[in-house]
């Protein structure tokens, strides 16, 4: 199944299933749960009545879960990644913060802010949760994952170079791409097997497959949750392959005008076009 946040046409937040060119609306009864992560903690995905039926272009997508509890980021996770920005090897992993505040969905614009150019992609996988936990055995970790998404964490970079702390250079407002809606796992397929690729007006600038990752997912989920709990929700963005703009000679940042895709195969294409911070 697919599953996707909306606004619909008269402004209301929505949540409901994908199907072809439209979204079925569910929970749009009195005792729904409110959003699609209170849909998820409450197992009422698949009980809740159908709602309104929505096309695409009746509606605006928003980030697959506008309202995470917590979204944990993982920095070079790709071998290819490593080597370009010649960080050593790691026996854990690298783990930093975005703010929900700087999530955009799909077909929505991602800011370049007025204080720097440097703006750079990063395609990746999103591992949402649907199961809490803290202390999960890595050969659990599967049961918590409620499906997955597509993820552009993109990276003003000289904020991020300031120091070897990269939070500043990664929660610029509507700079993190997230959608275009959640895909189960039992629809996203041999994960191993899918790519994740990245285009900038139409070229490939990444691409290499999920199976690639230098700390697989269950690994990462064992991880986070020994030193906190994972809630409903939060959300998980698995590190980008090579072939960032930053480390292309001469460099490749993103301006006004440009389009990104993030393209993970049955996962989905999540699709940006970059305007200037106004």
């Amino acid at each position: 199944m697919k599953y996707a946040s909306f606004r619909r046409a008269d402004g209301r937040s929505a949540y409901g299933r994908v199907e072809g060119d439209a979204i079925v609306e569910l929970g749009n009864g009195t005792d729904a749960p409110a959003d699609l992560k209170a849909a998820l903690g409450a197992g009422a995905l698949g009980t809740l009545p159908d709602g309104p039926r929505h096309t695409f272009a009746e509606i605006t997508l928003l980030p697959v879960i506008p309202n995470p509890g917590k979204i944990l980021c993982v920095g070079h996770n790709y071998e290819t990644h490593r080597q370009e920005t010649g960080r050593a090897k790691v026996d854990h992993p690298s783990i930093f913060t975005r703010f929900a505040d700087t999530l955009v969905g799909h077909g929505e614009p991602i800011l370049r802010p007025k204080v720097s150019t440097n703006l750079d992609y990063e395609a990746e996988l999103a591992v949402v949760i649907g199961r809490g936990g803290r202390a999960i055995a890595e050969g659990e970790a599967f049961d918590h994952i409620a499906g997955f998404a597509c993820f552009n964490d993109a990276s003003v970079r000289d904020w991020q170079w300031h120091t070897s702390q990269f939070t500043p250079g990664k929660n610029f407002p509507g700079t993190g791409g997230f959608g275009p809606w959640l895909v189960t796992p039992d629809e996203a397929g041999t994960l191993s097997e899918l790519r994740v690729i990245s285009r900038l007006n139409g070229m490939v600038m990444q691409d290499q497959p999920i199976g690639d990752m230098i700390f697989p997912i269950a690994r990462i989920i064992a991880y986070v949750s020994a030193f906190t709990v994972l809630e409903v929700g939060d959300v998980i963005a698995t590190g980008t392959p090579g072939g960032v703009g930053a480390k292309r000679t001469p460099p490749l940042w993103m301006k006004a005008g440009d389009a990104i895709e993030i393209d993970i195969g049955p996962v989905g294409i999540l699709r940006n076009r970059i305007v200037d911070e106004p």
